[in-house]
């Protein structure tokens, strides 16, 4: 496969590199399937900004990712080891929309601007990763139901355009149901700002 790519990055080493950081991480049983090579072959392509590799895989260097795919596919996994090939002016946080849930519950809307505007974590990267989009649910403050994550992201929108702030998502939703789950609005402002890969919905579940 490597031989059909234009790189001068020799793309099974960064594999291996990468398999040897997952053990590190995650322990002895991780592995990477070579059955995901094409996936992950264009993340390391955007990660690394390969832009001949990006080139021929429509890949827009200025947009962030959008990695879809069954649960227990490694989607998480696969972001948060992408961490390690990025240079430090894209570093990003992954962030499960689980967590901002929680942080909704406990401390209202100023968890929208925490994570949209980023008023409140100037330290941290304004790049975020948000982790399993669609398993958090239409929460209540103060007996206000607010979907959270579609005010999140459309605010998300808003900074993609005027700073070129970039988001990236791991969702096991595909394109109809993020619709359903986050209105029409929604989808259409993640068109402009992501690129989409995704693993084959029929892909077993690799937890042990």
């Amino acid at each position: 496969m490597e031989n059909e790519i234009k790189s001068h990055y020799s793309y099974p080493d960064v594999i291996n590199w990468l398999e040897k950081k997952g053990v590190e991480l995650y322990g002895n049983h991780f592995k990477i399937q070579e059955s995901d090579y094409p996936i992950i072959y264009k993340l390391i392509a955007y990660f690394l900004k390969d832009k001949p590799a990006c080139f021929q895989y429509n890949i827009n260097l200025n947009k962030g990712i959008l990695l879809s795919g069954p649960v227990g596919c490694g989607k998480t996994s696969l972001m948060n080891l992408m961490k390690y090939l990025t240079a430090t002016e894209y570093k990003f946080s992954v962030k499960p929309c689980r967590d901002i849930s929680f942080e909704f519950i406990q401390d209202g809307y100023q968890i929208i601007h925490k994570y949209s505007i980023g008023k409140l974590y100037e330290s941290q990267p304004k790049t975020i990763c948000f982790d399993d989009l669609g398993v958090e649910n239409n929460l209540k403050y103060y007996g206000n139901e607010c979907n959270v994550m579609a005010e999140i992201l459309l605010s998300r929108h808003d900074i993609f355009i005027s700073k070129k702030i970039l988001t990236h998502i791991t969702t096991n939703l595909s394109a109809s149901e993020i619709e359903t789950h986050y209105g029409n609005r929604v989808r259409s402002r993640l068109r402009e700002m992501i690129n989409l890969i995704g693993f084959e919905n029929e892909i077993a579940d690799k937890r042990k």
